[in-house]
């Protein structure tokens, strides 16, 4: 049998919407990834689900006057649109507000209190009159390491080391700008340097598989001052509530609950879609591989802090949640995650609305465009630049020149020629064979990238094989040699080319999947490469919520060169993809800084 995989994709505030940077930065590289698996044939899972309660949930009530039950499920629904119109194919986008997550995250928080990882101490905590204690991210300051003005209290977004936020320069409350006051308050702590070792032991053995921006990062935190204790518990009422005697009114501190979700969206989708038990395969199985995509500013939580956890659990876990201790949980396998995307030279700011917010993009352009441009420039060693021109010119001279051009030539002189089917070719010469030998070999060499998540690479070799294959359309000329009445010669080119298109399709479809779909159907194909993206609604103690499901098992991509029967009937040609207006580059920057404009 396949290996298991997970692909754990980061868990977005249900506060605001997201834009193109959270995009390239987690979910469109997991849905890459997970697409390619799937065809390869292995026991691929996505997972994710929006965070419910991080204070900016709290934050943002607040603001508006609602309750952070509805600021969750307001921004939770429009994560699920995002996701069905850009094709980000979870096999469940759940939530942390639900029954299942509660127990599953009381349950991890009591392993390690039983086995002795957490301890009571009190603490200086900042005080506001207007609200009570503030959590660490309603406290806003100056960076004492970096000397950043606008660090919150629970790390800096700009030299990204988690903070102690009664050290913060200058603070001031998040909720009404006023200076705070530091009163004393007691929680519970992770006792994490009793892990120090046995994490630098473990990251060592990724030093060479991972990507050096995660493991220098988290080997740094570890040798440069080394790991501090740090609070699990916050005095809050919204969040998931703490299990042992004597704390029940405060609940976990969100860095600690939300990664969680992993597990618990994982259990969730065996309760749902298959065997109770089948999330053993992916968290107990020793063969089984986790990947977590993530932006670089998360690399803290999921390379040091989920494993510490997961570590500290033990096989108590599995004692407390279902009465046994098969094993402990898997550690990561890789954490691939990517550095900042940045628009038009500076940082994206949702605050200030600068940013490219990503249904108000959808609402203008198709979805392949996004994901091709986002593909082309993903931060995967570096931060990148989001810049209107380029992506004008990426989509045009690349998108439509170099792919669409190609499969709107080959068709649509195909269908003109052939009746509106696949030619019967005849003898294919060396040539014919050669082209369709490095097609071929694209399924290795495009595989390997998309193997190590060098995502961009992959996309880069696919395009290559794409300009071969206009190349060699120039070379063999079939519109000459049909004025020259070799129709059978060139029935046999084209026989080739549609052979080759449709190994691109295969090649690019992680990429491009709405493009390889449409694709997939002009060629005269009638079942589906991919399966439908489902909204379900759900209920449990905890109220209703909607959940997004991919039905993997409805489609028939494989990742493998697969022929055109010759004779097959072949829809009406029409472009595949848009060529845009220079004008488009203005108009777009024009938008920047103005709220999103959704449309329907």
């Amino acid at each position: 049998m396949s290996i298991p995989i997970l692909a754990g994709v980061a868990w977005p505030y249900a506060n605001a919407l997201l834009h193109v940077g959270n995009l390239a930065g987690a979910y469109l590289p997991a849905d890459i990834f997970a697409r390619y698996q799937r065809m390869r044939g292995r026991r691929m899972l996505m997972v994710s689900g929006s965070d419910a309660h991080g204070t900016p949930i709290l934050v943002r009530a607040l603001d508006e006057g609602s309750t952070p039950e509805e600021v969750y499920q307001h921004y939770h629904e429009r994560f699920l649109e995002l996701w069905k119109k850009i094709g980000i194919t979870f096999d469940l986008y759940t939530s942390t507000h639900t029954e299942n997550h509660r127990k599953v995250s009381q349950a991890i928080f009591q392993a390690l209190y039983d086995n002795g990882y957490l301890f009571a101490q009190k603490e200086q905590q900042w005080y506001s009159p207007s609200f009570g204690f503030l959590p660490d991210r309603f406290v806003e300051g100056t960076c004492y390491i970096c000397g950043y003005p606008g660090a919150r209290g629970d790390q800096c977004d700009k030299c990204g080391n988690l903070l102690d936020a009664t050290k913060l320069i200058n603070p001031r409350s998040r909720i009404d700008g006023s200076v705070p006051e530091l009163r004393e308050t007691e929680h519970l702590y992770f006792d994490l340097p009793k892990l120090q070792k046995d994490l630098e032991a473990w990251l060592e053995t990724k030093k060479d598989a991972w990507r050096p921006l995660v493991v220098h990062q988290s080997l740094g935190v570890l040798r440069s001052e080394g790991l501090k204790p740090r609070p699990i518990t916050r005095d809050l009422t919204w969040g998931i509530p703490v299990p042992v005697p004597g704390w029940e009114h405060k609940v976990m501190y969100v860095w600690f609950e939300a990664v969680i979700g992993y597990l618990s969206a994982t259990i969730e989708w065996a309760q749902r879609y298959a065997d109770p038990q089948a999330w053993h395969e992916w968290w107990y199985n020793p063969e089984a591989r986790l990947y977590y995509f993530i932006g670089k500013d998360n690399i803290p939580f999921h390379a040091l802090m989920w494993p510490a956890q997961t570590m500290a659990a033990g096989t108590r876990f599995g004692e407390l949640f279902e009465g046994q201790a098969p094993r402990p949980l898997n550690l990561p396998y890789d954490v691939p995650a990517n550095a900042f995307l940045n628009l038009e030279g500076q940082k994206i700011s949702g605050s200030r609305n600068w940013a490219v917010w990503c249904l108000d993009f959808l609402s203008r352009y198709d979805p392949d465009p996004l994901r091709y441009y986002l593909t082309i420039i993903m931060p995967e060693s570096r931060d990148t630049d989001w810049d209107w021109e380029d992506f004008l010119r990426r989509n045009n001279d690349e998108l439509v020149a170099t792919w669409g051009n190609l499969v709107h030539r080959v068709l649509s002189f195909t269908y003109k020629h052939g009746e509106g089917r696949v030619p019967e070719p005849g003898e294919l010469r060396p040539e014919d064979r050669e082209l369709l030998a490095q097609i071929d070999q694209g399924f290795t060499t495009v595989g390997e990238h998309l193997e190590r998540v060098q995502l961009r690479a992959g996309l880069v070799e696919a395009m290559r094989l794409a300009g071969e294959v206009n190349r060699y359309l120039e070379r063999r000329a079939p519109w000459s040699l049909v004025k020259e009445g070799k129709k059978e010669d060139a029935g046999t080119v084209m026989f080739t080319a549609i052979q080759a298109i449709n190994r691109l399709k295969i090649l690019l479809a992680p990429y491009l999947p709405f493009t390889s779909e449409a694709l997939h159907h002009l060629l005269g194909f009638t079942q589906p490469l991919f399966g439908p993206l489902v909204t379900e609604e759900v209920e449990d103690e905890w109220g209703k919520r909607s959940i997004l499901h991919y039905e993997a098992d409805k489609g028939t991509a494989r990742w493998e060169p697969q022929d055109v029967p010759p004779g097959q009937a072949l829809q009406r040609p029409k472009p595949l993809v848009r060529k845009l207006e220079p004008s488009i580059v203005e108009e777009e920057r024009a938008r920047l800084g103005q709220p999103p404009q959704l449309g329907n």
